[in-house]
């Protein structure tokens, strides 16, 4: 039977996995200057092995979307956090960059598997339509939630075990993680005309239509800007920022070196975002999603750009991070709820794979390129300028997207599954 509630234990099941999937995803760049330091390595060493962690991920979202609606979807969760876990614990085992760049593929299918395009597309058919923004808004935020602490404990874990240790506990957490599986049951509002056509039919329908391209093409500047700054910018605050007041709010807090300062950064964004996905989720509801998704890519560029521009402080960096926070991960539930809407609830986990995986492509690249990029001029100015141009170019490729349902009778919902 269908239901109206907002806080099912569908949603609560698939934000705590969303929780402690991004806590551990969003911790790596904490990790780039131990591991580079330990081995010598220069910074673009583990900067790849994270862009192939990123660029594995998108490949494997539609796979996982696949996967998901053709044996379930908790069948699919269950593989991704074992490939999860097992890729952070034969990381910890790595000793040479090519190691790491091979198991970071079974991290990023991991991450795919226990991540946004199968629990969204679990939360997005189980929520009514009234409430569907909204939920898939407040699963982003979960993820962001996980962002909040992920990076602050593994700065913390990292002053009492060595990386490779670290990795261990992370691959136990993410284990840990499928206890929430039960929750992970109930009926589904996809429609009888959505349930009669095939996979190949949907997918067909959506290569064809140029607002799905442009949705593709535009969700790749998030997935730049977001890698990049994953990645880089804890490495970024350490080198760059200038000095900490030994007696002022940050030193009290226990913020007293600009590395801490870059871990807390990552935890700010993520502090900032649990309101802006929800408030994300909430606007989907109620204003065209393309002009809102628009209007955020208009907002990071401008962010961004002043950022650079000006001189790095430690207030400049909070600011920065709570500005780019309440915008994050606000175009996951318009971008998710823009393809359900769209192009229909039932193969929404593989419609949503496929455009997410140039969000991943462009997290590939800012990632690799925020490494390869220091290494040859010792600083991020050139790669931050280049997430500014692509975030403009996002902000214009979706004002021509047709928000309308793509085919017959994709928009009466009746429950099934």
């Amino acid at each position: 039977m269908s239901t109206t509630r907002l806080f099912t234990p569908i949603l609560i099941g698939g934000c705590i996995i969303l929780l402690l999937n991004f806590a551990i995803r969003a911790s790596f760049g904490v990790f780039q200057i131990p591991i580079a330091q330990e081995f010598g390595w220069p910074r673009a060493e583990f900067s790849l092995a994270i862009a192939i962690q990123n660029l594995a991920w998108g490949i494997g979202q539609p796979i996982f979307g696949a996967l998901a609606e053709r044996f379930g979807d908790r069948r699919a969760i269950i593989l991704g956090a074992l490939l999860y876990a097992a890729g952070l614990v034969l990381s910890a085992l790595a000793v040479q960059p090519w190691q790491h760049d091979l198991l970071e593929v079974l991290v990023g299918f991991g991450i795919a598997g226990t991540g946004f395009g199968v629990v969204l597309a679990v939360i997005g058919r189980a929520a009514s339509d009234e409430n569907r923004s909204l939920a898939l808004g407040i699963a982003t935020a979960a993820g962001s939630a996980g962002q909040v602490f992920g990076a602050p404990v593994a700065e913390l874990l990292l002053g009492q075990f060595p990386w490779q240790g670290v990795f261990v506990i992370f691959a136990g957490v993410i284990l840990a993680s499928l206890l929430a599986l039960p929750l992970l049951r109930g009926t589904g509002h996809v429609s009888r005309a959505e349930l009669a056509e095939s996979m190949g039919t949907v997918l067909a329908r959506a290569f064809r239509d140029p607002s799905y391209t442009f949705i593709f093409l535009g969700f790749f500047s998030c997935g730049y800007q977001l890698g990049f700054i994953t990645a880089h910018f804890p490495a970024m605050v350490t080198e760059m920022c200038g000095a900490i007041d030994p007696s002022g709010m940050l030193a009290e807090l226990g913020i007293r070196t600009q590395s801490a300062l870059g871990a807390a950064a990552i935890s700010v964004i993520g502090l900032a975002n649990i309101a802006g996905s929800i408030l994300s989720g909430w606007a989907g509801k109620r204003w065209t999603k393309k002009y809102l998704l628009a209007g955020i890519y208009v907002l990071r560029t401008i962010a961004a750009a002043a950022f650079i521009l000006l001189p790095m402080t430690p207030a400049s960096v909070l600011i920065f991070s709570l500005v780019m926070g309440a915008l994050w991960l606000a175009t996951v539930p318009l971008t998710s709820g823009l393809v359900a809407y769209i192009y229909g609830l039932r193969y929404m986990g593989t419609l949503y794979g496929f455009v997410f995986l140039s969000h991943q492509i462009g997290a590939f690249l800012g990632v690799w390129l925020g490494g390869r990029l220091y290494d040859l001029y010792g600083n991020y100015t050139a790669v931050w300028w280049v997430g500014v141009a692509v975030g403009a170019f996002s902000a214009i490729i979706h004002l021509p997207v047709r928000e309308r349902p793509a085919g017959s009778g994709l928009s009466a919902a009746s429950p099934a599954r």
